[in-house]
């Protein structure tokens, strides 16, 4: 895969406008940009090019996840726990 396109989409998922969905989107892309598919790649990055107000209200479960991206990576991306921890 083309390194220059993965730290770009990284770097898009990290720089959004709204620190939450930074929060959200650059750890699940640190996370798993590097094993998806060249189509995969593509659904994220078009997911990426989403208003913010909107990608993160879809993550979070506040609004409807149009059909477009009502698919595989929207429920990786809902069910992604970047910082939690387990309970001692």
């Amino acid at each position: 895969m083309d390194e220059t396109r993965l730290n770009r989409v990284r770097l898009r998922a990290w720089r959004r406008g709204i620190r939450e969905a930074d929060l959200i989107l650059g750890p699940f892309a640190d996370a798993h940009v590097r094993d998806m598919t060249p189509v995969e790649l593509e659904r994220f990055e078009h997911l990426l090019e989403q208003p913010d107000p909107d990608l993160y209200a879809w993550i979070l479960g506040t609004a409807p996840v149009p059909l477009a991206f009502d698919d595989e990576l929207m429920a990786a991306l809902r069910a992604f726990r970047p910082f939690e921890r387990p309970c001692l």
